[in-house]
């Protein structure tokens, strides 16, 4: 693991804070490195013996891992060559262009350091699909709920990582209808490509209750989902003929510009194909 401190963003500060929360420091889980986070390091360092100076290093990073008692070490749930492979052949795509998709437009990792898939719970589509099920959702909308139903979209109750589970289950306890379960399910984005739970019958699965039974078990399952939410919206003929900047607004949305996705999927596609 690469030496991470104060004020650095990446996917390895993710990993430091699911550590962490798991070792029950207060920490909100992102790719941040932040006040939280840095105060967390520096007790945890304190309290095993380390140098004190907030710096994630080797040392560190031992402790933490040996500390945690990790669920999620084994490489069995984890997207393998094998898997791009097979996705490559799947839609006819060059494997290059299929590395250079995962690089760019997966999270990095679909699982939690607990083998749970990783979630982001959101609670304005929470709104819409109980509206979908016929059932008013002002009639549930209150003070206590305000973390998991609201009408309009908000970063404000994001929490990462396991807490989103927290979320997710306190939607399903709304109700015990079968109704709030499922439409809580379908409110939540899964694993390594975060794709939506809404998407899940109208991309080939029986129910939301199959798609999330996959979600559980690999991240090759995640990738097939990936491959089948790209056919249905018709993507596959785009990254077929590298029109980078058209899959990116189609998939990205225009804001893709701004985070030049077009840009990192051909650089990442020179790369591979290299």
């Amino acid at each position: 693991m690469k030496t991470i401190k104060f004020g650095l963003k990446s996917s390895e500060v993710y990993y430091l804070n699911e550590l962490l929360e798991k070792l029950k420091y207060s920490v909100i889980v992102s790719d941040y490195f932040g006040t939280q986070t840095n105060k967390a390091v520096k007790d945890f360092q304190l309290k095993n013996n380390l140098v004190v100076d907030g710096i994630v290093g080797l040392k560190t990073w031992s402790a933490l891992i040996e500390k945690s008692k990790e669920e999620f070490s084994s490489n069995n749930k984890l997207l393998s060559e094998q898997n791009l492979i097979d996705f490559s052949k799947a839609h006819n795509l060059e494997l290059a262009v299929v590395k250079a998709v995962n690089e760019v437009e997966s999270g990095g990792k679909g699982f939690l350091v607990d083998g749970r898939p990783k979630i982001l719970f959101e609670g304005h589509i929470f709104w819409k699909e109980l509206e979908k099920r016929n059932i008013d959702p002002a009639n549930y909308a209150n003070a206590n709920n305000q973390d998991v139903l609201y009408k309009n979209y908000t970063k404000k109750y994001y929490l990462g990582g396991a807490a989103e589970y927290t979320r997710l289950e306190k939607a399903i306890r709304l109700n015990p209808d079968k109704k709030f379960s499922d439409a809580a399910k379908c409110s939540a984005s899964w694993g390594l490509y975060q794709i939506m739970g809404f998407n899940a019958v109208s991309i080939g699965y029986a129910s939301i209750d199959e798609y999330v039974k996959k979600m559980y078990l690999n991240e090759g399952e995640q990738l097939k989902a990936f491959g089948m939410f790209l056919a249905t919206n018709n993507l596959i003929g785009l990254l077929r003929n590298k029109k980078w900047a058209d899959f990116a607004l189609k998939y990205n949305g225009p804001a893709y510009k701004t985070n030049k996705y077009d840009e990192k999927l051909m650089k990442a596609y020179a790369k591979f194909s290299a």
